[in-house]
């Protein structure tokens, strides 16, 4: 550890949030139908949607039917890359020659990519063509992206209604996220990219002669324009097996700061916004702050990990005080652990280094990151969303011990909401421990694993808790591509993405239709030191009882078991 590698990691941290801060306004703009610079030329467009559509942009749905238009959007999106996927043999933009997809394979995917989690079973330069790439899987990274916004925007609306009924209009809060906000800066990032090298193209492959003379074929995609709404949309899938360590999508430390720094930037920007459309900006930057403490710490627990004598190394006297494996040379260790923390805080799942290689703790921080929730910021708006969710059980605490009904942003928090924010937190556990212990004594299951053992039964428990926590990154030995991993991970994803969505906006329903309240002498303040420390304890506290057991026979029995070899060779 060393003053530079704090430092990068605290300007990749902090860059993001000051980023977003100016863009979560511009956000709260398009979530509420304000005027922006951007009209003049998306106006028309956006007008040409509504009426293909034949949408009434400014009629306000109830939850109900905001539930079910969201719900269906997805479910036509889910069988346009289920379909494509099983006929990408016969269809065109195809050089690479690709055969479809195994049945098992498409449902994990379109799965995966409807979640917004992005998981690849496969890897990308050798299984989808570059139609595949850019018809479905690219589509579904602004549409999954623009879908968890939605769920903010009609949360945000629930607080500042009186009395009202609807939440919003989920199709105009998906046309105006796709179109004003991912759609122009994934533009102006990608020609960013181009600039900085990253390649643009068609073609299928360039050919290249190796230093010992051999012929190569280098496969080649769309690389920049992928990359940008890989990023921005907090997706995480990569074109290549080895996502951002690849020198096609991550060539520079430039690129990898603008990048990494892009993870979580309209994940920020998403609470601002919710804070400006809900009227609340104080109680939301209470929420960041809280983020930020947990992100950060995430972050340092990793590096003062990775930077530590391997024990393998220790045992065999080689003096070595930073752990290399599965790093990206060209980054080092600081990169590997910013980056590792901020796409595991996020939904996003990127990665440019193994996560599987980590010590056994930084592999457990960055478990634990995602077993929070997903709220370090998330997804956009989903991760506001949920982190919205927390604070309603920490003020419902906080009532509980001094015997008042308690309230939250001006809204009465009664049975109803504590017992639809209990579902929307739940599930992630539910769904990651069950389907665990099942794989976990499986033998079809184990067929998967590379390691026995802790770090075997870590695979396990991170590709579910990937999965549940839509975020998409892996544990580099499991091999997940057969039909029980493929089937129940994608079971998974849908669990984790769908059932909190339809909490959140059961609670946007159940708040829309009561009165806004002027704050009292009696009413919790959320907006300061206090609530920032009780909220951050109950997110532990939901996170760490309900996983600690699985993480203590994972990685932290793997951890005892290094150091127990190092002292027995001493």
């Amino acid at each position: 550890m060393n003053w530079q590698g704090w430092a990068e990691i605290a300007l990749t941290l902090c860059l993001a949030v000051v980023i977003a801060w100016p863009l979560g306004v511009y956000m709260s703009r398009v979530w509420n139908g304000e005027r922006t610079w951007l009209d003049p030329v998306l106006k028309p467009v956006e007008a040409l949607f509504y009426a293909a559509g034949g949408i009434d942009p400014k009629k306000s749905q109830t939850w109900h039917a905001y539930a079910l238009a969201l719900l269906a959007f997805n479910a036509v999106g889910f069988v346009m890359v289920y379909a494509v996927l099983r006929l990408q043999g016969v269809l065109p933009l195809n050089p690479q020659g690709f055969a479809g997809v195994s049945p098992h394979l498409a449902f994990n995917t379109a799965a995966s990519f409807v979640t917004n989690t992005n998981w690849q079973s496969y890897g990308g330069e050798t299984t989808m063509s570059t139609l595949s790439q850019m018809l479905v899987l690219t589509v579904q990274n602004f549409v999954s992206a623009a879908t968890g916004a939605t769920v903010a925007a009609a949360l945000a609306r629930a607080f500042i209604a009186n009395r009202g009924e609807g939440v919003g209009n989920f199709w105009a809060d998906l046309v105006r996220t796709t179109l004003y906000v991912l759609l122009p800066l994934s533009i102006v990032l990608s020609i960013v990219l181009v600039a900085l090298g990253l390649p643009q193209t068609l073609a299928a492959s360039v050919d290249a002669t190796t230093l010992e003379g051999a012929p190569q074929k280098i496969a080649l995609f769309a690389v920049a324009s992928q990359e940008a709404i890989k990023q921005l949309g907090i997706n995480g899938g990569g074109l290549f097996n080895v996502n951002s360590a690849h020198p096609f999508e991550n060539p520079t430390p430039l690129t990898n700061l603008i990048t990494a720094v892009s993870i979580n930037l309209l994940g920020w920007a998403a609470f601002f916004a919710f804070g400006r459309s809900a009227m609340a900006r104080k109680d939301i930057r209470a929420l960041v702050i809280s983020a930020m403490i947990l992100l950060s710490a995430g972050a340092a627990a990793i590096y003062a990990t990775e930077t530590q004598s391997a024990p393998a190394l220790v045992a065999a006297h080689v003096d070595s005080s930073v752990n290399m494996e599965g790093k990206e040379v060209r980054f080092g260790a600081p990169s590997t652990a910013a980056w590792a923390a901020m796409t595991t805080g996020a939904s996003n799942g990127s990665v440019n280094g193994m996560h599987s290689s980590l010590m056994p703790l930084g592999g457990a921080v960055t478990m634990f990151l995602m077993q929070l929730g997903e709220i370090l910021p998330g997804g956009i708006g989903s991760g506001i969303a949920v982190m919205v969710v927390m604070a309603l059980l920490a003020v419902f605490v906080a009532g509980l011990m001094v015997g008042r009904t308690p309230e939250y942003l001006g809204k009465k928090v009664e049975a109803r909401e504590i017992q639809l924010a209990m579902l929307a937190v739940l599930v992630i556990p539910l769904s990651t421990l069950g389907f665990s212990g099942v794989a976990a004594v499986l033998p079809e299951a184990l067929k998967g694993l590379m390691h026995a053992g802790p770090h075997g039964l870590s695979e396990i428990l991170y590709g579910y808790t990937s999965a549940s926590a839509n975020n998409g990154s892996a544990f580099a030995g499991l091999t997940a591509n057969a039909p029980w991993w493929n089937t129940t991970l994608g079971i998974s994803m849908m669990l984790g993405r769908f059932a909190p969505i339809v909490a959140v906006l059961a609670i946007a329903g159940a708040l829309v239709a009561k009165p806004k309240l002027a704050p009292s002498s009696g009413t919790l303040p959320t907006d300061g030191g206090l609530f920032i420390g009780l909220l951050i304890g109950v997110i532990l506290i939901l996170g760490g009882l309900q996983f600690f057991p699985a993480l203590a026979l994972g990685p932290i029995v793997e951890h005892f078991q290094a150091l127990a070899a190092v002292a027995s060779v001493h």
